[in-house]
């Protein structure tokens, strides 16, 4: 019983949901600006008691250079220990002084490496002017920042005159939130109108409401001037992972993990500790305060789901939570395969010495009683847990469990992946609002790349089980039939919503996946191999080496660069046209810009 306690504490701790990045400014649309026009740096959202709040980050600067990077000047080389000087040195070689430079974190695979650092001004860091640079050998592959003139900014004294414990009540009950005790931070903050605030950074949550903020709170005036959410929300007994949802059929699996990314197998955690329940060191699924338990023998999870019974059937709880701590593990053993491991900031209890931050498994809860409809994942920084509510579904007679539905855990996931990755392992850099857009894009992209099984590239629709809907949740199927889906890069100049956004987003992406397939072909072993070169497994290549080089808060056109540089480091650049004919097809060609959001059909010479 004690232990049942301690858990349900612990996991309703950290248990909360909804991030943005955002600033007490007043919104002026000032002619002859669009709307559209903040995409790339702000965001505005409504949150807690009625506080309207506009996310905003420097604009970024991104330079990829396929092959033509050049060597850094000090001649040191890529190998392990060196890269955090090498960076160093290359960034401080375009004219930003040493002593504003701050080491975020940083990673090498192989013969790569990437390093993300933070501006500082007399030794404390910025919260939102950042840099990533990543080398191949001793070259450098692509650079992103967000860096400002500090010559010219009004930057706020270091030493701070109010603390943040005596704003503390206001800013909770703002939020509607308290605090987690998370240790607080000090930091530099830009504002929208170029001056620099010194801001305390704090945690809250709220369990009841999936609230998970960081709060920015001016370290001179005590205004709460800006806040992060860590939650993406998406509109949405074991099914395999290559299925979308129980509709496809259930099977019993034997021995599903894979030994290379977790060596110790789903249930143990490193101590010598085997579990018979839904715990481990990827992931933890539980329903209110219990665990899922093994149903025959030491670890079997046999519990079948019935949907023509209500999902609290005792048998449904533990068929959910089976299948909910199933897909999170093979989600955890393929990207892992792909790239995000323990150094590039995955989710992990014990990280073995493998590097990065650990105890910070995935919490999932299923058939969560805070919602309905939906689901939603937190992502923290690395070093603390990525928080899953799956709910239950009420658009049929019977209600149906979304932690049935595959495809909705996956886009969950994958939240987790593209937060965790893109900047440094903060869970800062997806926060305006077209990064936001592309993050639900790439959560739909991962789910229709593990739905696909053959050659053949089939449409794909988004929880079509749970919303008992042919179409599923989304406006289009994705498809390379641009009568099926006429979605391309231009639409963004009419959509404001993140989910719409993605939706262009994923498209593109299906398009690449298709095209890759097409003159590549397609590997049965895409779960296992990453190291095959077939077009499925380059595709899923090239995503998670992507994230790692983007900047922080990319926009659809670093976002695409950061991709052909991807290509160039892995692959030298074999796929370059078929990758920029892809992209060209949607409107994103090669005379795309960001921020404008006009097709563009052009592809790059020689292509």
């Amino acid at each position: 019983m004690r232990s049942t306690i301690t858990l349900n504490k612990v996991f309703t701790n950290l248990l909360a949901a909804v991030l943005l990045s955002a600033t007490l400014t007043t919104v002026v649309n000032a002619a002859p600006w669009p709307v559209y026009a903040k995409h790339p740096t702000h965001r505005t959202r409504n949150i807690g008691r009625g506080v309207q709040l506009e996310a905003y980050y420097p604009s970024t600067n991104f330079k990829v250079y396929r092959d033509n990077g050049a060597a850094v000047t000090s001649g040191n080389s890529l190998v392990r220990g060196d890269l955090k000087e090498t960076a160093m040195t290359y960034i401080s070689s375009l004219g930003v002084n040493r002593t504003n430079l701050s080491w975020r974190s940083g990673f090498e695979e192989g013969n790569t490496g990437v390093a993300y650092f933070r501006q500082s001004y007399d030794g404390v860091p910025f919260a939102n002017a950042v840099s990533n640079v990543a080398f191949v050998g001793d070259k450098v592959a692509s650079y992103g920042t967000s860096f400002i003139d500090l010559t010219s900014a009004t930057i706020a004294p270091s030493a701070p005159s109010v603390s943040w414990r005596s704003v503390l009540p206001q800013i909770e009950e703002s939020l509607e939130a308290s605090y987690n005790n998370i240790n607080a931070t000090l930091e530099y903050f830009v504002k929208p109108d170029g001056q620099v605030a010194l801001t305390h950074i704090i945690q809250l949550q709220n369990p009841e409401t999936d609230a998970w903020f960081e709060a920015f709170i001016d370290a001179h005036s005590g205004e709460l001037i800006s806040v992060n959410d860590f939650v993406a929300h998406a509109s949405y007994t074991v099914v395999p992972i290559i299925k979308a949802s129980f509709a496809d059929g259930l099977e019993t699996l034997t021995d599903p993990q894979d030994i290379e990314a977790s060596p110790l197998g789903w249930h143990n955690i490193g101590q010598g500790q085997e579990t018979t329940t839904t715990s481990g060191n990827n992931a933890l699924s539980v329903r209110g305060q219990e665990l899922g338990v093994a149903t025959n023998g030491e670890q079997n999870f046999l519990a079948a789901y019935d949907d023509t019974l209500a999902p609290t059937d005792r048998s449904n709880i533990e068929a959910s939570k089976t299948n909910a701590f199933y897909i999170l593990n093979v989600l955890h053993d393929v990207t892992y395969r792909y790239g995000f491991t323990e150094r590039a900031f995955n989710f992990q209890q014990n990280n073995f010495d493998n590097g990065g931050r650990a105890r910070d498994r995935v919490l999932v809860s299923v058939q969560d009683a805070s919602g309905k409809n939906n689901a939603n994942f937190a992502t923290p920084p690395d070093g603390q847990s990525g928080i899953c509510r799956m709910f239950t579904w009420d658009l049929t007679p019977v209600e149906r469990d979304g932690a049935l539905q595959n495809d909705i855990l996956i886009h969950e996931f994958a939240h987790g992946v593209t937060n965790r990755m893109t900047g440094g392992g903060n869970g800062r850099c997806l926060q305006t609002t077209e990064a936001g857009g592309m993050g639900e894009g790439w959560g739909d992209a991962i789910a229709d790349w593990f739905a696909q099984t053959s050659a053949t590239t089939r449409d794909f629709t988004m929880a079509g089980y749970v919303t008992n809907r042919a179409g599923g949740l989304r406006r289009f199927p994705y498809s390379t039939n641009a009568q099926t889906n006429p979605l391309r890069y231009g639409d963004l100049a009419t959509l404001r919503e993140v989910h719409n956004i993605g939706e262009v987003w994923a498209t593109i992406l299906h398009d690449l996946y298709a095209a890759l397939v097409d003159e590549r072909g397609f590997s049965d072993a895409k779960l296992t191999n990453p190291d095959g070169t077939e077009g499925n497994v380059i595709w899923m290549r090239l995503i998670i080496d992507a994230l790692t080089l983007q900047p922080c808060n990319p926009t659809f056109v670093q976002a695409k660069e950061a991709i052909v540089q991807a290509d160039q480091n892995r692959y030298n650049g074999d796929n370059f046209c078929l990758i920029s004919r892809a992209f060209a097809t949607r409107g994103l060609g090669a005379n795309a810009r960001s921020g404008r959001y006009q097709n563009d059909f052009s592809v790059p010479e020689g292509c």
